[in-house]
């Protein structure tokens, strides 16, 4: 295959992820997806009219109700997008926005699109309670609501919580809560060291959330909001959530919203249009494992996308594995060291390096978007490489893609 078949980024940006009681709270998904479809396609100076796909992932599909279940035509219209264009929303639990790049590579290499852009959105603290039954009318008496973020449903099939299953995988493997709350210090503080060497700034991955006030200036959000200082003792007094014997509040990421969106095309079209590729696609895979493994899919994924493109672990200068749980990564960097503590150590140093989700937050459809985008600024910033980025989802599903940044 010639290398002007090769398809590319050229554009990649994302909102701050919120705290929970943020002002984004009250901003729907939709309006937030809008803000990144309309800035991702300004940046490289395409029109829109020239997008021939968007695919668009969310997950928390009682928030998209609230404006009908079709976020992508919605959101493609309010931002401007031709209504001949051609759009899809996707719930593919966390791995949503990853799965969308994927669907729209495949796109491009049949010869079905020649420009795609990839979004994720969620806004999970805007969820509303369900009353299921009420529309059948009640009787005198009170009204039973439900709480979809609550264990986030999986329960009401008879699943177990995803922090339950996650950190008994941890156990299998020897990841204890010790060594989960560890690492949730660790990737506060190189957030903390990231953010003030400029690594998280508006104009690279961040673009602002610009709230319109009745009086006054508008507000400004112009970083993530969830970052915080924390400790080893501080993270051990706290209690362990829906069942799980390691996972806490703090060694888990906060619930917030946001989104991504991530434009590619082949590098033949982005020469044509005079663009600089940020990062090459080597490799876009999906996979999915016994539903209690939620930890171990990160590291099948990226073997699985590691023999998809010929490469080897060794050969990855960044990577990046979404921090649903501290498990996650740390879990799956030690399978892919093969139990070899010394190479463990090395590939946890590789391993979200500008820190991860328990920092950042995990708005879950907009998630694996952002740690693609994320592996390509970095690779960039150090002048090029290789990168691979993992993210698993619900009942373990996971997306991964390996990027070359030259």
């Amino acid at each position: 295959m010639s290398k002007q078949d090769d398809i590319v980024i050229v554009s990649a940006v994302r909102t701050p992820f919120s705290k929970f009681d943020s002002l984004m709270a009250d901003i729907a998904s939709i309006d937030l997806a809008v803000m990144v479809m309309k800035e991702v396609v300004s940046r490289a100076g395409i029109r829109p009219a020239e997008v021939d796909e968007i695919n668009y992932g969310s997950c928390v599909m009682a928030e998209m109700a609230l404006e009908t279940d079709i976020p992508a035509r919605q959101a493609s219209l309010l931002a401007g997008f031709p209504p001949e264009n051609i759009s899809v929303t996707l719930d593919r639990a966390c791995c949503s926005s990853l799965t969308a790049l994927r669907m729209g590579y495949r796109a491009i290499r049949v010869g079905d699109a020649g420009i795609c852009m990839a979004v994720g959105s969620e806004n999970m603290p805007r969820t509303p309670h369900l009353a299921p039954g009420l529309r059948k009318g009640v009787r005198l008496g009170h009204i039973r609501l439900l709480d979809g973020l609550f264990e986030l449903g999986y329960q009401a099939k008879g699943f177990s919580s995803v922090a339950r299953d996650a950190g008994e995988v941890a156990l299998d493997y020897g990841v204890t809560r010790e060594m989960q709350d560890e690492w949730a210090v660790l990737t506060q503080d190189r957030y903390a060291r990231a953010f003030a060497e400029g690594k998280y700034k508006i104009g690279e991955e961040l673009m602002p959330v610009i709230i319109p006030q009745k009086k006054g200036d508008p507000i400004v959000i112009d970083r993530d909001e969830s970052p915080r200082q924390t400790t080893i003792e501080a993270l051990a007094r706290l209690k362990p959530i829906y069942g799980s014997p390691t996972v806490t509040a703090g060694n888990a990421p906060p619930l917030s919203a946001g989104s991504s969106a991530i434009l590619f095309m082949t590098r033949k079209k982005a020469e044509e249009k005079g663009l600089k590729p940020l990062a090459t696609i080597l490799a876009s895979v999906g996979t999915a494992t016994n539903p209690r493994d939620i930890a171990v899919i990160p590291a099948l994924t990226i073997e699985q996308a590691l023999q998809k493109a010929g490469m080897t672990i060794n050969q990855m200068d960044i990577i990046e594995i979404n921090e649903a749980f501290a498990a996650m990564p740390l879990v799956s960097t030690k399978i892919l060291a093969g139990n070899d503590e010394a190479k463990w150590k090395e590939l946890r140093e590789k391993t979200n390096v500008n820190g991860g989700a328990i920092a950042i937050g995990h708005p879950v459809g907009a998630s694996a978007a952002r740690i693609t985008m994320h592996a390509a600024y970095e690779l960039r910033r150090r002048g090029g490489g290789y990168g691979v980025a993992s993210i698993c989802g619900g009942l373990a599903q996971g997306e991964a893609v390996i990027l070359q940044v030259e």
